[in-house]
């Protein structure tokens, strides 16, 4: 009885939900259900996800586990070796590494990431749909027919199961039917433009085995060497027109699920599950009159908390959200550490979602002794690189190998260990994480490249995607994607190195640094590599690396500030006809770092508004036929969602090398904008106002001891809790405060 009673107070917390809704402006909400899997009401808990729509006339739940992988190699890479790779570049026998590098990526359906299973109610006989909701704030999916049945879904935030229930029903004859996915022989569904790959039966299981119960369905599917998943729902008929039901989805284990019964234990968690959230969503805020932008930010942030979960696989191209369209997933749902990854985890840091950023530096840690293996036997050095793409369990896809085994990919996901270090100065992770990978990292690519009159030089170079996958994306030279990211690891090798106490191995690494050649600039700023302007339109910032988000240039420096400019307006007259969403989002923070506001503010109007679906999700391609973009076709993938996110808090607040700003990129025109707990560099947070125009406050508050360095937005200020005599002022106009372990320090403008 008890928990009958419990289950209907968790029905009665669906139907009137107990927070006071402040993030309601920015709810998902339509008078209908999606028609596509692509617009869908998404749910996510980091491992398990589900989205919501209509097919055929039926409630779909297309169900999803982020670690069902099929991990059979395709790629033989006993037969491939970055010597080798050089040799046929020289002797212009690129085919040769194609067919070797390249062809088995195309041509073979795995390794990929798999769709888990469907979900189905027949909602024929409820009527219309007259409101379908997602509230962001608790993460709850409802649905309200036209007849007073009342759908509702959530996937709890920690456990590993997912729950929906059916309030008001006139009969209780809506059971769920269980769709399985087409894993052996049949036909293919029809192409839905989203870039999906063959159908799944290419990839040739077992047929799967599905077993009815009275209130159960349990789904048994074989998928390769002896592995398996199953998908489990259960469902229970309440009093007075309830059906309350769970489900979740096992990976090489039997699904279990607790009974809902009178002698059960509490089933739903609702209460942990809202915590959860409520945490969640108390880390930062912020606010700005863009309206367009506020909504697009908090519905970034959401994905972000439905995806990015400790324990859980890193971010992949759809993450918790794969294709439901009967294909393998756009590009096989797979990880893409030449952009995607990076730019997926870029807002968790500002964000103050340490927590949630730290799921890609875990993830690169569990699979860093098959990325030193990788390291030793293709590139044929000591030290740690990593495949561009690459498996759940560490293992190269191939591709495009320039970018799929990239000889810089590591010096890239060391920023991460880098920035997670930096932004929660936490000396257990330094010594433990970012030092030790760092310095694998720096130690191949010292390995790898080579000195010549006083200078290094890389084998062959890249720079993603120019000339795509043709012998012409091999440069000779430095690509300046390559240098800048080289230039960033030895930066930061010496920087982990000394913190480390480790002085002279940091020495050791400014020396090295000091041997890579200056960037490749001319009046056209930044090159792809020497020789090789950007001469046409293309959808990757790849060559200004160093400007964002490596943070090697400083506009507030006149050479570097020539070369931005000039970048820019290379840009500018080449236009964004090749470009993809997540170019936009990329730019947005590219802009904001040179303090072009209304610029950065436009590229995050563009992709909001011709860039994503209904439910927000980025679809790369122009939505509204090309407007800004060549590219209209909609293949889903998270980076320039979560990319846009960041391009948002870059206009708030930005670490810059050795200090910190407040409002650098706000436009004049938002007159009212405030922010609360972004987080900056050096494990300080950071909250700030502007009211009528003009900046009126910025506090920050010490989570450790630390100089704080901070360029004020405004020239004169009143300080609180500071001593007098306590600041320095640099000729550049930088406070420099040591500031205690939790002390709080409020600067308000003078108005003078």
């Amino acid at each position: 009885m008890r928990t009958k009673i419990f289950l209907l107070l968790i029905l009665q917390c669906f139907a009137t939900v107990i927070y006071a809704q402040r993030l309601k402006p920015y709810n998902l909400a339509f008078p209908k259900l999606a028609s596509r899997w692509d617009e869908a009401m998404p749910l996510g808990n980091g491992m398990l996800g589900v989205l919501i729509w209509e097919k055929n006339n039926k409630l779909r739940l297309s169900l999803d586990r982020a670690d069902l992988w099929d991990e059979r190699k395709a790629l033989d890479m006993s037969k491939l070796n970055f010597k080798w790779v050089e040799e046929q570049v020289h002797q212009n026998n690129y085919a040769a590494v194609q067919k070797i590098g390249d062809e088995p990526y195309d041509n073979s359906p795995y390794p990929t990431k798999l769709p888990a299973a469907a979900m189905e109610f027949d909602i024929s006989k409820l009527g219309k749909v007259t409101s379908n909701e997602l509230d962001i704030e608790t993460a709850l999916n409802t649905v309200k027919f036209e007849n007073g049945t009342v759908f509702n879904c959530y996937i709890h935030a920690t456990g590993a199961q997912g729950y929906f229930s059916f309030e008001n029903l006139k009969s209780t004859a809506i059971l769920p039917d269980l769709i399985v996915h087409n894993y052996s022989n049949g036909l293919t569904e029809k192409g839905d433009n989203s870039h999906a790959g063959g159908g799944l039966q290419k990839l040739g299981y077992a047929k799967g085995t599905v077993t009815n119960t009275a209130n159960s369905i349990r789904y048994h599917q074989p998928t390769y060497s002896g592995h398996f998943y199953e998908v489990l729902v259960q469902w229970k008929k309440m009093a007075a027109g309830h059906i309350v039901g769970s489900w979740t989805i096992s990976n090489d284990k039997t699904a279990i699920l607790p009974v809902i019964s009178s002698g059960a234990k509490e089933p739903t968690g609702w209460d942990t599950h809202t915590k959860w959230w409520k945490d969640y969503w108390a880390k930062s805020n912020i606010s700005v009159p863009d309206q367009l932008i506020q909504k697009q930010y908090y519905l970034e942030m959401y994905k972000l908390g439905c995806v990015a979960r400790k324990g859980a696989p890193a971010i992949t191209l759809q993450a918790v959200w794969t294709a439901d369209n009967g294909s393998l997933p756009p590009w096989k749902g797979d990880f893409h550490n030449d952009l995607n990854t990076q730019l997926s985890y870029w807002p968790t840091y500002t964000a103050n979602h340490l927590a949630e950023g730290a799921t890609f530096t875990d993830w690169l840690w569990k699979i860093r002794t098959k990325n030193l293996a990788y390291t030793k036997q293709y590139f044929g050095v000591a030290g740690l690189n990593v495949p561009g793409v690459i498996t759940l369990n560490g293992d190269p896809m191939g591709g495009w190998i320039q970018y799929a085994l990239s000889p810089t990919v590591s010096a890239w996901t060391s920023q991460h260990f880098y920035w997670q270090w930096k932004y929660s100065m936490d000396d257990v992770f330094l010594k433990t994480r970012a030092y030790p990978y760092i310095h694998e990292a720096a130690t191949y690519l010292e390995n790898i490249t080579r000195l010549k009159d006083g200078k290094r030089t890389l084998p062959l170079s890249s720079s993603p995607e120019y000339n795509d996958n043709t012998i012409k994306a091999w440069f000779l030279n430095w690509s300046n994607f390559d240098l800048s990211l080289s230039k960033f690891l030895f930066k930061a090798a010496a920087e982990v190195s000394k913190a480390n106490g480790k002085a002279e191995e940091s020495k050791h690494w400014l020396a090295i640094l000091d041997q890579l050649p200056d960037y490749e600039v001319n009046e056209t700023g930044f090159t792809i590599a020497p020789g090789s302007n950007l001469a046409s339109s293309h959808r990757h910032m790849s060559q200004y690396m160093a400007i964002y988000p490596l943070d090697l240039l400083d506009v507030n420096q006149e050479k570097d500030k020539t070369i931005i400019d000039n970048s820019f307006k290379r840009l500018e007259e080449i236009g964004t006809k090749s470009w993809c969403g997540y170019s936009f989002s990329w730019m947005a923070s590219l802009y904001a770092r040179a303090y072009e506001a209304d610029k950065a503010v436009k590229q995050l109007e563009i992709f909001a508004s011709n860039f994503c679906s209904p439910n927000s999700f980025h679809l790369n391609g122009d939505q509204k036929g090309g407007q800004y973009s060549g590219f209209t076709y909609r293949p889903f993938t998270l980076e320039g969602n979560f990319a846009f996110a960041q391009g948002v808090q870059e206009l708030l607040l930005q670490s810059r090398g050795d200090y910190i700003q407040p409002f650098p990129a706000v436009p004049r025109s938002w007159e009212n904008v405030s922010f609360n707990n972004l987080r900056a560099e050096g494990a300080f947070l950071v909250s700030g106002s502007k009211e009528n125009g003009v900046p009126a406050r910025v506090k920050i508050y010490a989570e450790k001891a630390g100089l704080l360095k901070i360029k004020l937005p405004f020239k004169t200020y009143v300080a609180k809790n500071l001593p007098a005599g306590s600041v320095k002022m640099t000729d550049d106009g930088i406070l420099q405060v040591n500031m205690k372990k939790q002390q709080s320090i409020t600067f308000e403008n003078g108005y003078e």
